[in-house]
């Protein structure tokens, strides 16, 4: 390895660890507790451009420009991410999901660096493609529905879901009632919010699938349906599950919602997951090359190898 490579190498680990850290940095001190209005409004310029952005490239698919509009697309992105820790610690907070966003801004930049080692080599691998539509595709759906782009519609899908779950209750022969986004049993209140309408998991699968190349309409129309209609009326059984826990002072809300309702919540993604490689073992052969990335030996995977086998010795 000559000099310029290897200076070219050191300084791209050292972005790589530099980089996330300082918008983790910035982000906590920025926004250590919940954003103002004007804050959130803010924050929305590198959401929406690093979608924009990642879009762009997988539409572009696999010459030059697209790669360094995706990575733009991760870095913009990530930043947003990077902001979100800083609330998330604050005392009414979610430790657990300060911690995906921590872990989550690594990631997304170790993505945007496979980017450019693809240019360096001149390399192209699909599943950074595939990676880059699927995040668009999910992203916009989703958060164009979160940040109220479409006056109305989060409100309207939040109250459909609280309505829908109080009738699953009369169905099964309890008595409940709805006020706005509050469903109460036994006299207990419990509110129904967006992260409760399984838009977040509902997503998930239509950017995995729907960014997938070279499969026809037919096979992705089967798997969304396979797993889109499922994860909308298993949530249903879920919010009525974890309100008659509560309601019937059988656990508590922490309980029942964080532990008995997310374990179950993630034992039916994985099942579902199982299907959809049925179905489509495209998908699996894309989630296997992303895991497969690091096996590309670039300066970071080169770093780690070094760092390990000096604590070997």
């Amino acid at each position: 390895m000559d000099k310029s490579s290897k200076k070219s190498g050191e300084n791209s680990v050292f972005f790589f660890f530099f980089i996330p850290t300082l918008m983790l940095i910035i982000g906590y001190l920025i926004f250590l507790y919940s954003p103002l209005f004007s804050e959130s409004m803010f924050l929305y310029i590198p959401l929406f451009l690093g979608l924009i952005l990642l879009g762009i490239g997988f539409f572009l698919k696999t010459n030059l420009m697209a790669c360094k509009m995706k990575i733009l697309g991760w870095g913009s992105f990530s930043f947003f991410w990077a902001t979100q820790p800083g609330y998330l610690f604050a005392p009414s907070g979610d430790v657990f999901n300060a911690g995906v966003c921590i872990i989550g801004t690594y990631v997304l930049i170790y993505i945007g660096y496979h980017e450019w080692l693809s240019i360096k080599k001149n390399e192209q691998i699909p599943c950074l493609d595939w990676i880059a539509g699927g995040t668009f595709l999910a992203g916009i759906i989703y958060f164009i529905i979160d940040t109220g782009v479409i006056p109305g519609l989060k409100d309207w899908l939040i109250d459909v879901v609280a309505a829908q779950t109080t009738t699953f209750f009369n169905i099964i022969g309890l008595e409940a009632y709805k006020e706005g986004p509050i469903v109460f049993y036994n006299g207990v209140p419990v509110t129904i919010i967006f992260a409760c309408t399984a838009i977040q998991s509902i997503v998930l699968f239509v950017g995995m699938i729907g960014a997938l190349p070279n499969v026809n309409l037919k096979r992705k129309t089967l798997a969304m349906l396979v797993t889109v209609i499922p994860i909308y009326f298993l949530n249903l059984i879920r919010n009525v599950s974890v309100i008659f826990l509560v309601g019937g002072e059988i656990t508590s809300f922490e309980t029942a919602h964080n532990i008995i309702a997310k374990a179950g919540s993630l034992i039916v993604l994985i099942v579902l997951l199982f299907i959809t490689f049925k179905i489509l073992p495209e998908l699996y052969d894309e989630i296997i090359c992303l895991f497969d990335l690091p096996k590309r030996k670039g300066p970071v995977e080169n770093f780690f190898i070094k760092y390990l086998r000096k604590k070997a010795r």
